[in-house]
């Protein structure tokens, strides 16, 4: 299992265990995070799991899409160099104790 912390805007850390078949949002959703909604379900079709990933993360994680980065230009919240979309985060070994910083609103 690998854990990742949700940081939502308030401060509030959510630890959450996550298995190597999911994303990032899909392992939020699983335990009922505030703050991801994934209303597409993960199929890159919405913008509603955009994180803000600690920055010494970032180049462990896959390189970002085209259809990615334009979902991240209709955020809620303004993308920033930082900004994900939390459903194109494959959960791995290698990203035990990844920090994800939620924005203040995701619609």
């Amino acid at each position: 299992m690998t854990t990742i912390t949700f940081i939502r805007a308030d401060g509030e850390r959510i630890n959450v265990e996550a298995g190597s078949a999911e994303s990032a949002m899909l392992a939020a959703v699983g335990h009922r995070v505030n703050g991801i909604l994934g209303e597409c379900g993960g199929s890159l079709t919405c913008a509603t799991c955009h994180v803000f990933v600690e920055p010494e993360w970032l180049h462990r994680l896959p390189a970002m899409s085209e259809a990615e980065n334009d979902l991240l230009d209709a955020t809620a919240v303004k993308r920033q160099e930082n900004s994900r979309l939390s459903c194109q985060i494959p959960i791995e070994g290698a990203l035990d104790g990844l920090v994800l910083h939620l924005p203040e609103a995701q619609i």
